[in-house]
């Protein structure tokens, strides 16, 4: 694999045609292709690497890669698990549910109704997925993962301000290979995994690969002793990889996903309705429930358990051509989600805030690319276009029957929008004597959305459960952006071994609106873009080649207009999510990652990252002293505070690492056990949070451990491995709704095995 061009940041992708470049530690095949009489012959060595991503230590960034065998033994296998393979991240579910939230160095945002453009954007195979539900289950059958932080979209894409999640899946193989592995664990957890993938004719290849996921549910009710949590979820991808010639590579891709999991439901931590009665339980119970009226509106049984029922299918066409010169690269892709969820959101078994979302969406998008060709040029470049369109319907109603006098009726807010996107990019480096390399690059994006036919229904309760009244049908409501953004920088490569970095860069990330429980026009003001001034230096070290591996850098970002979920206080009403801009925020931190292979069969890896942040001209709702002031006089009115100089409330500490012990206790067999360890410091859910009980996350410490037996060039392996092995009380996010302040809680201990043949 040829080291990608220095101060670029191009994914690091296994070689074409090979099953692996990745695998830390393990002998694995290497390919080597060498012309013989116009045909290519393959001979595979086996070779012994303790490290990994040797052509990242040659670029100026601080990302992040995993490579597949990582992400299967620490048991990744949604996108919240990727926040414990890499520093200052924090991806989490909203209400435990399929929407998925980003956060990288303390950049990201909070957004249910998944109507706005995500801080951190996720790609899978190149294509970008603008709603994070069409990223769910997809993490089957996979090449690797990259986490890139910072401001990006000057080499591809679309541009953004806190940085990006590069999904790599597998491709066919010129060479017929397959595999099934099968994983049953705690709670009657079960996961199937299955791939083929082999020539059709001369030039043409395929590969097809599904999972499946069933069982899991650990939570119960104490009333009814209903469990929940189980997963019911069948995906399925295949790739049809084409070669007319040597200069030309054609790739379709189409996925589907049927997912109709439970939804872990979340735990009380705070009451704001004092005639409510919060129960106070342990930490695997719950409760919830759905009264037949409200399933009955929403068109589902009334026998319904917070769940997902959701269907999401695309299709993406990739075209590459050698024109000599240069190569020039196409990727269409069309993404479409279907999705019905119900989340018991006031985590009571009271009707007070129980949440059913109906989400159409589909997406195209459209990326030209014309890059250099040769890396041994002094000169390297890449320009190139992407175009996003999106189409969104969405419905979210709420059963508030049981929040009497205030409410007493189920809400409906149904709306359009339509949005689209255009970046223009352009990047270059260029190498100087003494292994200098200057870098920079620019891109423009235009972005524009409307959210139309907006309306809020109110149904009466009771067996009918008729409309009654049509609070509002509010106007549409319009934002557009046009920006550039763009990022400088130089690199040294000081020795073989040893580089540094300094770069700066702007993020841009486009403007929206907040859309759900809408009661009156102010609510639909839409927010204004967020910009993010970036610096960052590191270097990367092979300190002993083979032995140990130092990655380090150090950040400061100035952000500006920084998106975050705020309140709005409706009088007689209460308070409601709406997003607001933070006139000026900065982020500071520092970062590393290390490998160490301290003895001939010992394997150590370890992520730290510590970031402060803090809001520098804020002020806001204060929403502990505003619903405080309720529950003394019974009347909703907003109590602001002022936030200057108050602590975002991101988490400060992330660690995660693991050590493993590697051997052959038989001449033709290995054995390799380990732990794996991560740890997350306090979380602020609202401003000023930290201060404030119940508006804030504990900090948590999670252990795992592992132990595989395999023959070295057999085709099977098994494995028996425990999650949260101290089986600890911890909770993963949180959020508010109606009555409620409430946690979700993670998983406890599972035990597991899992068996898996390859040919």
């Amino acid at each position: 694999m040829a080291d990608p061009v220095a101060g670029s940041r191009r994914p690091i992708q296994a070689a074409k045609g090979t099953a692996a470049v990745y695998a830390g530690g393990h002998r694995v095949p290497v390919v080597q292709a060498v012309a013989a009489s116009g045909s290519e012959d393959v001979v595979v060595n086996d070779v012994r690497r303790a490290f990994h991503f040797q052509a990242a230590q040659t670029q100026a960034d601080s990302a992040t890669h995993m490579t597949a065998e990582t992400i299967i033994r620490k048991g990744v296998v949604g996108l919240t698990d990727l926040q414990n393979l890499a520093p200052n991240v924090t991806i989490q579910s909203e209400n435990g549910g399929a929407t998925t939230n980003f956060y990288v160095r303390g950049v990201g945002m909070q957004d249910l109704t998944q109507n706005n453009t995500q801080s951190i954007m996720t790609y899978i195979d190149d294509v970008a997925y603008p709603l994070s539900t069409m990223a769910s289950g997809m993490m089957f059958d996979l090449a690797g993962v990259d986490v890139n932080p910072g401001p990006v979209g000057f080499e591809h894409g679309q541009a953004d301000s806190g940085g990006e999640i590069l999904i790599h899946t597998a491709d066919p193989t010129s060479t017929w290979h397959g595999g099934v592995t099968q994983d049953i664990a705690s709670y009657a957890r079960s996961r199937t995994d299955l791939f083929i993938s082999g020539p059709i004719a001369r030039g043409l290849s395929f590969r097809i690969a599904g999972q499946t996921m069933h069982g899991g549910g650990w939570q119960y009710n104490p009333q009814t002793h209903a469990h929940l949590g189980d997963a019911d979820e069948g995906a399925l991808r295949a790739k049809v990889k084409w070669t007319p010639d040597s200069k030309t590579d054609i790739m379709l891709t189409g996925h589907w996903l049927q997912d109709n999991s439970e939804v872990v439901t979340g735990k009380p931590a705070l009451n704001f309705l004092s005639s409510q009665f919060i129960p106070t339980l342990p930490y695997q119970q719950a409760e919830w429930d759905i009264q037949p009226g409200f399933a009955k509106l929403i068109g589902r049984s009334p026998d319904l358990k917070p769940s997902e029922h959701n269907t999401i299918w695309g299709a993406d066409l990739k075209m590459s051509r050698d024109l000599g010169f240069a190569s020039l690269q196409s990727i269409s892709a069309y993404e479409t989600v279907r999705e019905g969820e119900f989340t018991d959101a006031d985590a009571t078994s009271a009707p007070t805030g129980d949440t059913y979302r109906n989400i159409n969406a589909n997406s195209f998008s459209q990326e030209l690319r014309l890059a250099s060709k040769r890396a041994s040029d002094p000169l390297q470049w890449v320009v190139g276009a992407y175009y996003n369109r999106v189409r969104v319907y969405q419905q979210m109603w709420f059963d508030f029957t049981g929040y009497v006098p205030k409410r007493g009726y189920v809400s409906e807010t149904p709306f359009h929008q339509n949005q689209q996107t255009f970046n223009q990019f352009a990047h270059l480096s260029y190498r100087l004597p003494y292994h200098v390399t200057l870098f920079g690059g620019i891109s423009h994006e235009a972005d524009d959305r409307q959210l139309v036919n907006l309306s809020t229904i109110h149904f009466a309760s009771g067996n009918a459960y008729q409309p009654t009244t049509v609070v509002a049908n509010f106007a549409n409501s319009g934002a557009a952006a046009n920006q550039f953004s763009g990022v400088l920088g130089a690199q040294w490569q000081a020795t073989k071994d040893l580089m540094f970095y300094f770069k700066v860069s702007k993020g841009f990330k486009p403007g929206g609106f907040t859309a759900n429980n809408t009661v009156v026009q102010a609510q639909l003001a839409p927010m204004k873009p967020e910009t993010v001034m970036a610096y960052e230096a590191g270097f990367k070290a092979d300190i002993v080649p083979n032995r140990f591996r130092l990655n380090a850098s150090a950040f400061y970002y100035g952000y500006h207009d920084q998106q975050i979920l705020g309140y709005y206080v409706v009088p007689s009403y209460g308070p409601l999510g709406r997003f607001v801009n933070v006139p000026k925020s900065d982020i500071w931190g520092i970062e590393f990652s290390t490998e160490i292979h301290p003895l001939r069969h010992v394997y150590l890896t370890q992520n730290f990252g510590y970031e402060r942040g803090k809001y520098t001209k804020f002020q806001n709702v204060s929403v502990a002293a505003t619903s405080a002031q309720y529950a003394q006089t019974g009347v909703w009115s907003p109590l602001y505070d002022t936030y200057d100089g108050t602590d975002s409330g991101i988490p400060k500490l992330t660690l995660n690492g693991s050590a493993d012990y590697r051997f052959n206790p038989l001449p033709s067999y290995e054995w390799e056990g380990g732990l794996d360890w991560m740890y997350r410091d306090t979380q602020a859910m609202a401003p000023g949070g930290l201060g404030q009980p119940g508006y804030h996350l504990p900090a948590y410490f999670l252990l795992g451990a592992h132990m595989t037996f395999r023959p070295t060039k057999g085709p099977w392996s098994a494995t028996v491995y425990a999650s949260n092995l101290l089986n600890r009380d911890y909770f993963t996010t949180g959020g508010m709704a109606t009555t409620t302040y409430f946690w979700i809680p993670g998983p406890p201990r599972f035990i597991g095995g899992r068996f898996g043949v390859n040919f």
